[in-house]
């Protein structure tokens, strides 16, 4: 073909081909539309966690009225959950220890939610007594990061949550919740898919809602979402589940997109990119919830949620911590800090 640039001489193949196997083409446009017809939910419930999860890992004490306010601001941008703070022993989490006046001090929103994390049945007593209508309890399937993130085995956690959540049923209240490491440890490296669906069974068993399976050190790519997912749906259906992805290889928006082609509907999110892990080091930030959103909402699925309102209660955390925001969609649209 002599000096015929490349892409002519594939286009006079692909021809040459057409004609010699008339088949070809057809099978083409079957593969393609298979391909752009992916099943997608129509309409995803996004739970920020930027409150609680997010704001965590910080090291300096982040204001109460701070606190309030960005919860406030998030109240109002169509949100249906806010996961508010942690009724944690101050001794392990400092930042949360203004839970009881942060819970108390923000603005309840009809129609939004507020769970808050209570670890122990002390934490439970504490976040009713403080008001909480909601509560959500943190499992791990790695055994070296539960005895170091609520200090007991997953055996001994699992006898602390159902006693929780045998609390929560008395009282009417609903329990979220959540598997760590699930798709790898800070400690023990890889986590077994089999151990994850042990885990998240049990919560399921005991009464738990919902189910949110975390990639706590953002290890995972699509090809372990799936294994894990398939692993623990033999146990729990997909419509109870979540997924929590961190962002530490920048793997976060893919695994989100894989969770939703297997039929989950829930992603938790945190404004802003926000946090991190006080017991897995290295591992960077939560998904942003701007960058979930433009993602959903240029695919057509419906969400409930403003984008717009979400920048702004990015760029107003991120100015009151004095940091840029990790949220590629902001830095894009030339955001604050």
């Amino acid at each position: 073909m002599g000096n015929i640039p490349n892409t002519a001489k594939h286009c006079l193949s692909y021809e040459q081909l057409s004609r010699d196997y008339p088949w070809l083409k057809r099978w083409l446009l079957e593969e393609k539309g298979a391909a752009t017809h992916l099943e997608y939910p129509e309409f995803v419930k996004i739970v920020e966690v930027g409150p609680r999860d997010g704001l965590q890992n910080e090291k300096e004490t982040v204001p109460t009225a701070v606190k309030i306010q960005l919860i406030d601001l998030l109240s109002g941008t169509g949100l249906s959950v806010i996961e508010a703070t942690s009724f944690v022993s101050s001794k392990w989490v400092p930042q949360m220890a203004d839970h009881t006046d942060v819970f108390r001090g923000i603005e309840k929103v009809p129609h939004v939610r507020y769970p808050v994390l209570t670890p122990n049945m002390q934490g439970f007593q504490d976040a009713v007594a403080a008001g909480a209508t909601e509560v959500a309890v943190f499992g791990s399937a790695s055994e070296s990061f539960s005895k170091s993130n609520i200090n007991c085995s997953i055996d001994e956690s699992m006898l602390r949550f159902e006693e929780v959540i045998n609390g929560a049923k008395e009282l009417h209240i609903p329990v979220r919740g959540y598997v760590s490491c699930a798709l790898g440890c800070p400690y023990e490296g890889h986590i077994e898919p089999s151990k994850v669906r042990e885990v998240a069974k049990r919560l399921y068993k005991m009464g738990c809602y919902e189910v949110s399976l975390g990639d706590t050190i953002g290890v995972g790519t699509p090809g372990s979402m799936v294994k894990m997912l398939l692993s623990v749906m033999e146990e729990v259906p997909s419509n109870v589940l979540a997924v929590h992805c961190h962002d530490t290889y920048g793997q976060a928006l893919a695994n989100i997109l894989t969770a939703l082609q297997m039929g989950v509907c829930v992603v938790d999110s945190a404004v802003a990119g926000l946090g991190g892990c006080p017991y897995a080091q290295g591992s960077s930030g939560n998904v942003s919830t701007e960058d979930v959103l433009y993602m959903l909402h240029g695919m057509g699925i419906e969400t409930g949620v403003n984008l717009a309102k979400v920048m702004e209660a990015g760029d107003f955390i991120c100015s009151a911590l004095c940091r840029k925001t990790n949220s590629k969609v902001a830095q894009a649209r030339g955001r604050t800090l």
